[in-house]
């Protein structure tokens, strides 16, 4: 299932897509870092919100992608929580794969 196109999501950027297996609206947070993209389902772990602090907008710098409603910052490689009140909790990553310009959710199974 496609997400986005590649060049939506920048080094150093996050950027939110609508989770395609999520009939109740659920979205993901697709990112590039170290020129590798990931995707994380838009859950804190600590709260169970989403990390946005507004529709597609998430605070993502100097190397840390930071909850908007508690300050737990993610490791955006893993997605493991290194400050904040969900330390050493992750954020649930979602497969993907980039071909040809376009990136692709995996089939899980």
């Amino acid at each position: 299932m496609r997400l986005c196109a590649s060049e939506e999501v920048a080094e150093g950027q996050a950027i939110e897509c609508p989770d395609p297996r999520d009939l109740e609206g659920g979205t993901l947070i697709v990112l590039r870092s170290g020129g590798r993209v990931r995707a994380y389902l838009n859950v804190c772990p600590h709260a169970g919100r989403p990390l946005n602090w507004a529709p597609g907008r998430f605070l993502y710098a100097h190397g840390q992608l930071v909850c908007a409603a508690h300050g737990a910052s993610f490791q955006p490689d893993d997605g493991i929580c290194i400050g904040g009140p969900c330390r050493g909790d992750s954020l649930r990553l979602v497969w993907t794969r980039e071909e040809d310009g376009v990136v692709w959710l995996e089939d899980a199974a």
